[in-house]
């Protein structure tokens, strides 16, 4: 096999829950992690936050993209200044519109302005290249999901769920020997999880989301609602599939009618159902579901998700992971892979026609 460069690389994330941007450092040859080091947060305030939000489902030239971007590129470096030790950068931006079979894939964030004010290489706009070569553009990190399955010792088929803005489930044979090989993965965006329940909480309650599932615990799931949800035809659909943060935003409709706490339970359940129905996709029953992503911290999501699937769920914690910066540590893995000529994405992934290893490298 190839011997490829191991480099300390710092990832970044900033999700479509438009909480903060996230910052991981992990040395890695894009194949093997050999070590974890330092991560970061810096928080979203609220007036950033409502901007952000009035820039999404916008595009390059929209009223409003320039000043998100400026903000979002902002932040990255409030953030990325306070590392050291980088050979390398992961810049993924800040996702503002997604429709791949339509105008692309938009990340707000220049990486090569970053690269002049930081001096250091950076790898952004990971996501265009599979666009155009008919891939969804997402989601991206199954192929770091596949490397730490290999990290912690998996034997069996296992699968790794980020319960974001948007869920995104990886379905992973950790006996095969990369993840590019046929039969190693599959992954696709579940449905909704965290972003429309976070949009209810914000115009019910003026909160960024229900905190430990609080006001979900204290309502009911109401079946109708339920039902006219997985209606949808995303579900039976045959993966990979993705999804834009805003395409279910019919949810709030179908709650209108319901109190506060029956309106939080119901979006709750809708996002643990979505998973439950990605299950029928996945290749083999997997032997154990490990989450990551803010949904992880809801225990009334946790315990429905438990409730409703046959193996095993636990937090990515119980295996020694950080399930805040999972994400950030996926865009430093697949900087280096991109740095090292080796693809991010296939198939499997994100439906790609052929392997593609995207993003443009700039300050190299």
């Amino acid at each position: 096999m190839r011997q490829h460069q191991a480099l300390w690389a710092l990832g970044t994330m900033s999700g479509t829950s438009l909480d903060g941007v996230d910052a991981a450092m992990l040395k890695t040859d894009g194949q093997t992690i050999f070590e974890i080091g330092k991560t970061g947060y810096r928080a979203y305030r609220a007036e950033e936050q409502a901007e952000l939000r009035a820039a999404l489902g916008k595009w390059p030239g929209d009223a409003g993209v320039a000043g998100a971007t400026t903000l979002v590129e902002q932040a990255h470096l409030e953030l990325l200044s306070e590392f050291d030790g980088a050979e390398l950068i992961g810049f993924h931006g800040q996702t503002l519109a997604h429709d791949p079979r339509g105008r692309g894939t938009h990340q707000a964030g220049d990486g090569a302005n970053l690269a002049e004010k930081l001096g250091l290489p950076v790898v952004w706009d990971f996501r265009s290249a599979d666009v155009e070569l008919g891939g969804e553009g997402a989601p991206l990190a199954p192929f770091f999901h596949f490397a730490c399955a290999k990290w912690i010792g998996a034997k069996e088929p296992m699968a790794f769920l980020n319960l974001g803005g948007v869920g995104n489930i990886t379905w992973i044979d950790p006996n095969r020997e990369r993840p590019e090989d046929d039969g190693a993965l599959l992954a696709f965006d579940t449905g909704p999880a965290n972003a429309p329940l976070n949009d209810l909480m914000m115009q019910r309650r003026d909160q960024p989301f229900d905190r430990n599932g609080a006001l979900a615990a204290q309502g009911d799931v109401v079946a109708g609602a339920l039902e006219l949800f997985l209606d949808d035809p995303y579900f039976p659909k045959i993966p990979p599939k993705s999804l834009d943060r805003d395409a279910f935003s019919d949810m709030l409709d179908l709650v209108r009618e319901l109190d506060d706490a029956d309106a939080a339970a119901t979006m709750t359940g809708m996002a643990a159902a979505a998973v439950m129905q990605a299950m029928v996709h996945c290749p083999s029953p997997p032997a154990r579901l490990l989450v990551t992503g803010g949904g992880r911290h809801n225990p009334v999501m946790m315990d429905m998700l438990r409730a409703g699937l046959d193996c095993p769920v636990d937090p990515v914690e119980a295996v020694g992971l950080d399930g805040d910066m999972l994400e950030a540590q996926a865009f430093a893995y697949l900087a280096v892979r991109i740095a090292n000529g080796m693809p991010t994405s296939g198939p499997s992934t994100t439906g790609v026609r052929a392997h593609v290893g995207g993003g443009t490298i700039s300050g190299a």
